[in-house]
């Protein structure tokens, strides 16, 4: 699959703290021998002119999204007050993609290994399924697990029923997965103190780029 360019994001704007209509967009499909594609969109503002960050300049910040899914424990999630205040990183996928996701989640691991301990322990990653029927909270777990091993704060994976992770897509302000989950954004936010995201990434982004735009994100706090 060819990763999608900055320049293809959906111009929808989100307002802030209310939830949105997401869209399709764009997107490269990957062989059909893979038979999985992924939306390079995402309810975005396009990146203005003197961009701040390495990865994409949210024009209209996103606020931090409100949704309670399940942990890989089984217990309840409230992603905004288990969030609220610190650094997070969110991304929806699903734990059978061949590329974005695994490619997504190594990239993250690496930045939390290149930035100071300090911050990779204050940085909280949050993965939803777009797939629940396959990704249970044992599921999850297990595929996080190869990433975080080795971080001082693990991966929360989270799951449940469909109709709530839809709400969470579009309280987030990405397009709604579709395909089974098997077409979904590839958008990862990073929300800072001030419970906004202000910076996003993409699969044109590199590891370099997350640790470099988390620092700036905890230094602006």
């Amino acid at each position: 699959m060819i990763p999608p360019a900055r320049g293809r994001l959906a111009a929808l704007l989100l307002a802030v703290g209310l939830a949105v209509s997401a869209c399709g967009a764009d997107g490269d499909t990957a062989s059909a021998d893979e038979g999985h594609d992924h939306s390079g969109g995402a309810a975005a503002s396009l990146e203005g002119p003197g961009d701040e960050y390495a990865g994409i300049d949210l024009r209209d910040p996103y606020q931090r999204p409100s949704f309670t899914l399940t942990d890989t424990s089984g217990a309840a999630y409230d992603f905004a007050s288990a969030t609220a205040g610190r650094p997070t990183l969110l991304f929806f996928g699903y734990t059978n993609c061949p590329d974005i996701c695994p490619t997504t989640m190594a990239d993250v691991a690496l930045a939390l290994r290149d930035v100071d301990p300090a911050l990779a322990e204050q940085v909280q990653v949050v993965f939803v399924t777009t797939d629940p029927a396959a990704d249970t909270p044992e599921v999850l777990a297990e595929y996080l697990a190869r990433f975080d091993a080795d971080l001082p704060t693990r991966f929360v994976g989270l799951t449940g029923a469909q109709d709530v992770i839809d709400q969470a897509q579009l309280s987030a302000g990405v397009p709604l997965a579709e395909d089974a989950g098997r077409l979904h954004s590839s958008l990862l936010l990073l929300y800072g103190a001030d419970d906004q995201a202000h910076v996003a990434f993409d699969a044109g982004n590199t590891s370099r780029d997350i640790a470099g735009d988390l620092d700036a994100v905890a230094s602006a706090a």
